[in-house]
């Protein structure tokens, strides 16, 4: 049996927070503000794999209300998802994701992310396509003002 979820997920971009970004830490002048590290990538990816097992969202397993969450380096919510799939017998198929953000640019980094998600997904590299666009300066994305990405996840039982 194979199943196909999808997330999304935008965080507004502020000073004085560092910007994660597909597990990784960028140079970039400001950062994601949210209770976690913030990294929309790695949230949409996880909410995509809860959608495709149709086990709710990350926001109802990993909420941010809760003192456990504060501050935590969502790779470790990707791990976790990944398992909570597992339990209902999933593992993960491949993953597209495409983020959207007028800065920095992202193409340089986009293999060392590929690496670090297959890496806490356990799955090879060339499971995990992740792509970068802007939104030609248009909207929140455009005046810089918040990051967002989409993911596309196939499962399989």
């Amino acid at each position: 049996m194979i199943r196909v979820g999808m997330g999304y997920d935008v965080h507004q971009l502020v000073e004085g927070r560092e910007l994660w970004l597909g597990g990784i830490k960028l140079e970039h002048p400001m950062g994601l503000l949210g209770h976690s590290d913030a990294d929309v990538l790695l949230h949409a990816i996880c909410d995509a794999l809860l959608g495709a097992a149709n086990m709710r969202d990350i926001g109802y397993h990993f909420p941010d209300t809760s003192s456990d969450f504060k501050g935590i380096d969502s790779k470790v919510l990707l791990r976790k998802t990944v398992e909570l799939i597992a339990t209902k017998g999933y593992r993960v198929g491949n993953i597209d994701c495409t983020v959207c953000a007028e800065a920095p640019k992202l193409n340089p980094h986009i293999p060392t992310m590929q690496q670090v998600i297959a890496q806490v997904m356990g799955v090879d590299e060339d499971a995990v396509s992740i792509k970068a666009t802007t939104t030609e300066k248009l909207g929140f994305t455009g005046r810089r003002e918040g990051i967002s990405a989409y993911a596309v996840v196939l499962i399989e039982k």
